[in-house]
């Protein structure tokens, strides 16, 4: 067996015993990223990381499947705190995804290669007994009235090629496979690793905006004012700042009454105050 139907086989028993995070990835994503969607980033991020606590510890550095869905399970997680205003919080999922596509890239493709070279191999192998017996089979589906052992060697002659063309389909298939499993862990490692760079450089760009602003109450109000202006954004992004600015601020109530707003919450009326009772008149 080669090293790729190896891999395959052990995928496949994986998938009939216990379920691999690949799996259980693809049966959260859509309801999570919905619930996304509807703002409810305090759920997600707690699912998402009571998951990552049970399962996410245990992944297998070589199953670059289940290592891809806990770089993905990370970047949601990380997508659930900025939703919510935690943003230091989701620079360090950032920075575990990143972390973990650069870990994941790195054992898979000395592995992958490995498993490469041996399609390469077993494609030239294939190539070279098919061109060395064309020639005999061609003289044979020329020859008129073969013998009985003609007949049956051009049979078996049909066979070898048919089974050798079916071996170089299964290796260029799985050579297209490898080299899009790279791409695809390649693009993880280097996405991630921009996204984290970037949002560590907001970040900073955020604290000495607020210093220079004198605080951050008056960074908050300010900040607020831009964001009730700037209508024509979409309303997740105008939810997502929002937050951050409740969470930066919980005390400013016109920045409660904005993410409110976005969320579809009608304002809770002011309680009303029981009226003082009048003084009974003093008796004459």
């Amino acid at each position: 067996m080669t090293r790729f139907g190896f891999l395959l086989a052990c995928a496949l028993a994986s998938s009939l015993g216990a379920q691999s995070l690949t799996d259980r990835f693809k049966e959260v994503r859509g309801p999570w990223e919905a619930q996304l969607d509807r703002g409810e980033a305090a759920v997600v991020r707690k699912g998402v990381e009571a998951l990552l606590g049970r399962e996410g510890l245990t992944v297998n550095p070589s199953d670059y499947n289940d290592m891809h869905a806990l770089v993905a399970l990370r970047g949601l997680a990380a997508r659930a705190c900025l939703s919510e205003g935690s943003w230091e919080d989701a620079v360090v999922h950032f920075q575990k995804a990143q972390s973990a596509a650069e870990e994941n890239f790195t054992t898979a493709e000395p592995f992958l290669a490995k498993t490469r070279m041996e399609h390469e191999l077993k494609l030239k192998e294939c190539r070279d007994a098919m061109a060395k017996q064309a020639p005999r089979l061609q003289e044979l589906d020329g020859a008129p009235g073969l013998s009985q052992d003609q007949m049956k060697l051009r049979q078996q002659l049909k066979i070898f090629m048919d089974e050798q063309q079916a071996a170089i389909t299964h290796s260029e298939r799985a050579l297209k496979d490898i080299e899009g499993i790279l791409a695809r862990l390649r693009q993880a490692k280097e996405t991630t690793t921009k996204t984290a760079t970037d949002w560590q450089a907001f970040l900073i760009a955020e604290k000495a905006e607020m210093s220079e602003a004198g605080g951050t109450t008056p960074f908050v109000a300010g900040k607020l004012e831009q964001v009730k202006a700037d209508d024509a954004r979409p309303r997740q992004e105008r939810l997502t700042y929002a937050r951050r600015l409740q969470k930066l601020d919980p005390s400013n109530k016109d920045v409660v009454r904005l993410v409110n707003g976005l969320l579809g919450k009608e304002e809770e009326p002011e309680p009303v105050k029981p009226r003082k009772k009048k003084p009974a008149a003093k008796k004459v």
